[in-house]
């Protein structure tokens, strides 16, 4: 066959979309004890696992050659980069360039600084403005703005929950959802997928331990992150719809003490669920 001159039908088109939208990332906050000790070694540790996609990051120590080389051996490249509350406030310009240097085109905000225990509306309100607002200057250079829920913005507000306000309101930025973080506050993160499409592509893929009790703050116990398909988040139904709306990124984020251990079963269960779909 000659592909130069191959041409997709629209068939065609949509089979390709629908089996390669989604690609498998990794948190590198997961072997946050890991990397630093062995860059090397652990680097070449995701790649084994079939994993080439990757938020977060660093060098560790690496020289900007052995660096380059040994992503380049392995086939990684960074594809988001982090958003820190406050430089957003300050100017977002060094965050933007950061972006730029890597060639992402994600760029997450982790955390809104507010006191101890849920967000509250008014507090949403002023983070959800400076969003749309700098999301602009990021859209400009072709990198999108996400936000990624922590499970203090499900206080009751209204008819509904503080984080509904942002969600119907962002205009200038998306989700980088965890989907436990959203469970763990009492969300239902299928449910906000399905009301909200289109405004995740990214997702935190994150199971919890059957039983665990909910938090309202945005901190629980790491050790309840157990391997993806075997909590009580509902990560199958998740994938697919992820599946459906053409999510970029399943991104595992594993902050147990058995990340090592749990993340290749993790794997296993995405390919296994997106193959099946």
């Amino acid at each position: 066959m000659n592909l130069k001159h191959f041409t997709l039908t629209p068939v065609l088109y949509l089979f390709f979309h629908l089996a390669f939208a989604q690609e498998i990332a990794i948190q590198t906050y997961s072997l946050r004890n890991q990397l630093p000790e062995d860059p090397v070694k652990y680097y070449k540790m995701i790649a084994d696992w079939g994993i080439y996609a990757i938020e977060g990051g660093g060098q560790y120590g690496l020289s900007d050659a052995e660096y380059e080389q040994l992503f380049a051996d392995k086939r990684l490249r960074i594809v988001g980069v982090g958003a820190d509350y406050n430089q957003l406030l300050r100017d977002p310009t060094p965050i933007i360039a950061e972006a730029k240097k890597q060639g992402v085109k994600y760029a997450t905000c982790y955390w809104i600084p507010h006191q101890e225990g849920p967000i509250s509306l008014d507090e949403i309100k002023v983070a959800t403005a400076l969003f749309n607002e700098v999301g602009k200057d990021f859209q400009e250079e072709g990198i999108t703005l996400l936000y990624h829920p922590h499970g203090y913005e499900f206080a009751p507000a209204g008819k509904g929950v503080v984080m509904d306000w942002m969600l119907e309101n962002a205009e200038n930025f998306a989700f980088n959802m965890d989907v436990y973080w959203v469970k763990m506050g009492g969300g239902d993160p299928l449910k906000i997928m399905k009301k909200h499409k289109g405004k995740f592509p990214m997702l935190h893929l994150k199971d919890r331990k059957i039983g665990t009790p909910n938090s309202e703050d945005g901190h629980g116990d790491v050790e309840t992150n157990v391997v993806l398909g075997t909590g009580d988040v509902g990560i199958e139904k998740i994938i697919k719809e992820a599946q459906k709306q053409g999510t970029a990124f399943l991104v595992i984020e594993d902050e147990s003490s058995r990340s090592v251990e749990q993340i290749p079963q993790s794997v296993a269960f995405i390919k296994q669920v997106i193959g099946s779909n």
